[in-house]
């Protein structure tokens, strides 16, 4: 336990002074955040400094390289694949930020990006026979899919990657959520005795870090680099451990922020109304007169809980 206390606090101070380093950089290039003009309650935002997300990543990758050394192809491939995502993210936020608009990269583009990278993850689990999927509630029941873990694998990535981007819509929200699933997933997988649980301890140290300037009101946003990045963080931790069943259970308001733009994109289309204010739901909430605070306190709350009820069942 006193190593994964090390681990968060290490996190903790790296991701710190890269997000104290990067933060005066960024508002010199005039790095800021373009904001939606239909999101009213968001245009105080204007201009806040985006790409917030390096630091996060990057204490990560510093952090975990210098725990492990190389000496786990787990952890080795989970960090590649972070590094690869947080790039696409990067690439994203760079051309909003360059073109003054909130178009970077085109869907089908991050798409494909992120396709590829989640063929790898399912072609590594394939190969090395982490085809198991463990049971939750079920005190340790398994089974195992076979070659079904590939597509099986892509979707998972696919789904939480985009996900958990749905989800950075409000200050300390995305961050908030993936620092309190990080927590329970650690206390699993240390349990468990996997190698991935310092991993996990190691992103709570980071993210604590850079909510220090992400809540409200934000100095600082993650910006798809550090949202897609950490979606593929989350979806490594799960998939490579035999996890995914926990991902919607632990993951619930990453689910919700996913299904409920699919439900309006979909209702609209067939009826030309709307099932929700705006989506994704925590916006739903906001112009229901939730503050932020409230619906990033909310979020978390929930995660919590249903961490609570998986470790009930170990």
């Amino acid at each position: 336990m006193k190593n994964y206390v090390v681990y968060a606090l290490c996190g903790f101070a790296v991701s710190l002074l890269l997000t104290f380093a990067i933060l005066p950089l960024l508002k010199k290039l005039k790095a800021g955040q373009y904001i939606l003009g239909y999101v009213k309650e968001h245009y105080n935002k204007k201009g806040t400094p985006t790409m917030g997300g390096l630091a996060i990543i990057s204490a990560i990758i510093i952090v975990c390289v210098v725990i492990y050394r190389f000496s786990d192809r787990v952890v080795n491939l989970t960090l590649i694949i972070v590094a690869g995502f947080m790039l696409v993210g990067f690439l994203d936020d760079f051309l909003k930020v360059y073109r003054r608009e909130n178009e970077g990269l085109k869907p089908y583009q991050k798409i494909l990006f992120q396709l590829a990278i989640a063929i790898i993850a399912a072609i590594f689990c394939y190969i090395n026979e982490i085809t198991y999927l463990n049971v939750p509630f079920s005190g340790g029941l398994n089974f195992n899919i076979s070659w079904g873990v590939i597509p099986f694998v892509i979707l998972v990535f696919i789904a939480t990657v985009n996900c958990v981007n749905l989800t950075d819509g409000l200050d300390g929200l995305a961050g908030g959520v993936s620092l309190v699933y990080m927590v329970f997933m650690g206390i699993i997988l240390a349990v468990n005795g996997q190698s991935l649980s310092g991993i996990c301890f190691v992103a709570v140290g980071a993210i604590a870090a850079f909510l220090v300037f992400n809540t409200n009101k934000a100095s600082l946003f993650m910006g798809d680099t550090g949202s897609l990045a950490l979606g593929g963080l989350i979806a490594c931790i799960t998939v490579f451990s035999n996890n995914s069943l926990y991902l919607p259970i632990l993951g619930i308001t990453f689910v919700a922020s996913g299904i409920s733009v699919i439900v309006q994109v979909i209702y609209y289309k067939r009826t030309g109304k709307r099932v929700l204010l705006m989506a994704p739901l925590h916006h739903h909430l906001q112009m229901k007169g939730l503050t932020e605070c409230k619906i990033s306190y909310l979020y978390s709350i929930i995660t919590a809980i249903c961490g609570c009820f998986l470790l009930l069942f170990l």
